[in-house]
């Protein structure tokens, strides 16, 4: 049985859950004002559910607080890409060697797994199927969790998950740039060396992996 305190919560966590979504997507556009009596219409939530979720998508940084005037969705730009990248990149090799040194037999066979269903996507993305590009997300997200899931570290992986939900809006936002790119050929080689345990290896390859996304997605916001 529910309690019924539960229920404003739930909403609360509901409407986070939308409006990050619709952050990401850009649905909700970059440095759009996020009005209140707006969003609670959009949402069909009151006004103190909309601040509330609103107070909370604020320390993720995907909304800014801008004291008595609002709030507005964070603005992307260059310099924050490349700032957020370096920092997912230091926390993601730290994670993938520590999984690595200790991943086990179900950790290999949940890498492979999430490496299968990611590359079925691929494929449907690459042959144009609608939605093809939200599933790709959903499994790109679940291989890199599945390589880095024996870090015993849960603030790393915390903020892993918060800078891959950024990582996100910048990969939607550059996706009319339509650049040219083997990036299962990348996955596959960051799996293999992760299975092969190299450590050393398998870091380098994440490395150029998000570094090559910072050089497409930074040319396609210059033409």
């Amino acid at each position: 049985m529910t309690n019924d305190a539960d229920v404003p919560r739930t909403r609360v966590e509901q409407t986070v859950n939308a409006i990050r979504a619709d952050i990401i997507s850009g649905a909700l556009e970059p440095g759009a004002r996020l009005g209140v009596e707006r969003l609670k219409d959009l949402y069909g939530v009151g006004a103190s559910t909309i601040r509330e979720a609103l107070s909370l998508l604020s320390a993720d940084a995907l909304v800014v607080v801008e004291g008595q005037r609002g709030f507005r969705v964070s603005e992307l730009s260059a310099d924050d890409l490349e700032d957020l990248s370096n920092a997912r990149l230091l926390l993601e090799s730290h994670a993938l060697r520590q999984s690595i040194a200790h991943g086990d037999d179900d950790w290999e066979a949940g890498v492979v797994a999430a490496y299968h269903r990611l590359s079925r996507a691929t494929q449907r993305l690459r042959d144009g199927v609608d939605g093809a590009f939200d599933e790709w997300e959903t499994r790109n997200r679940e291989f890199h969790e599945a390589l880095v899931s024996r870090c015993n570290s849960s603030w790393i992986l915390s903020m892993l998950e918060t800078l891959n939900r950024h990582s996100e809006r910048y990969r939607r936002a550059a996706l009319a740039a339509n650049t040219p790119r083997d990036v299962q050929g990348e996955h596959t080689a960051l799996m293999d060396a992760a299975l092969a345990r190299d450590a050393d290896r398998a870091v380098a390859i994440l490395g150029e992996h998000v570094m090559t996304t910072v050089d497409v997605i930074a040319d396609a916001s210059t033409t």
